[in-house]
């Protein structure tokens, strides 16, 4: 009982801590926004169609009409709107990547730090192979593999994405797992189950919120990396996409396609970092405000 009530004042001063940080509030109202908006354009209530032509090619940015903010590409389709739907594609990329890492991540790092052996050296050897291979190989092996496609780069992306999470999970468990109230749920009978998901899980939880912050960046970043090089979304506007597609415009002197991916992205990452700082901070019980 006395862990659970230190988990959650520990939950309580790190909202008072975040409240207090108006730049982090800002950034976590960006990131919400940027969901907010992911969900919109999902059921098609905002930026539909955006595949339809809305002016001439290669139209400059203008404020006259909302289609037209950030101008049109080649096609006549609008760039505001391709970015909007960009923005979707790339939050659902985190929130599924991090679907499939972190119960990987979680598992294979709670079990080899509680119960050692040769299944934390089973683990230690999988993962220690794993990050071996140059992440962007590994990704771009995967994405080939299994063909070109959103639902590729999600199996790719949260397939070799976990191994951060289960070192600092093995970590953590193994200095719970011989404290107090570890041991007095082993004399009262608990089952190795009950001892880990039950009572260490819930007190090294905040690991997994904040690795969660850094996965989902992550998840971003390659999904785009993925898609600029050909193997990721198809037939849908990523950010990757339309970066590949404006690479060639600059030369034309058109700009908007390219600077509404980028700086979107930018944004976003940006949001991302500080709040996850923040986060990590008001997370430490060893900084005090």
């Amino acid at each position: 009982m006395s862990a659970f009530i230190k988990g959650r004042n520990l939950w309580s001063d790190a909202w008072i801590r975040i409240t207090k940080d108006r730049f982090a509030l800002l950034c976590f109202i960006t990131i919400v926004g940027y969901g907010l908006v992911a969900i919109l354009a999902k059921f098609g209530m905002i930026a539909m169609p955006w595949d339809v032509t809305v002016g001439g090619s290669y139209q400059a940015p203008s404020l006259a009409d909302h289609h037209l903010w950030l101008g049109t590409d080649l096609f006549g389709r609008s760039v505001l709107y391709k970015v909007i739907h960009g923005t979707r594609i790339a939050m659902s990329v985190g929130l599924m990547t991090s679907i499939i890492a972190i119960p990987i991540g979680m598992t294979l790092g709670a079990l080899a730090g509680y119960f050692g052996g040769w299944i934390d050296d089973l683990v230690v050897w999988f993962y220690t192979t794993l990050t071996s291979i140059p992440n962007i190989m590994l990704l771009i092996a995967i994405a080939y593999v299994m063909g070109r496609g959103i639902t590729s780069v999600y199996i790719a992306i949260g397939a070799t994405s976990w191994v951060g999470l289960a070192r600092v999970i093995r970590a953590e468990v193994m200095k719970h797992k011989e404290r107090d109230y570890v041991l007095a749920a082993s004399s009262l009978g608990a089952s190795h189950s009950s001892r880990i998901f039950k009572h260490i899980m819930p007190n090294v939880f905040h690991q997994v919120i904040l690795n969660f912050t850094m996965q989902f960046q992550t998840a971003i970043r390659s999904e785009v990396i993925l898609s600029y090089l050909g193997l990721g979304v198809q037939g849908q506007p990523s950010w990757g996409v339309m970066i590949d597609d404006a690479k060639l415009e600059l030369s034309r002197q058109v700009w908007w396609q390219l600077t509404g991916a980028t700086l979107a992205m930018f944004i976003l990452i940006l949001a991302l970092n500080i709040f996850g700082d923040t986060l990590r901070d008001a997370l430490d019980p060893k900084v005090k405000t």
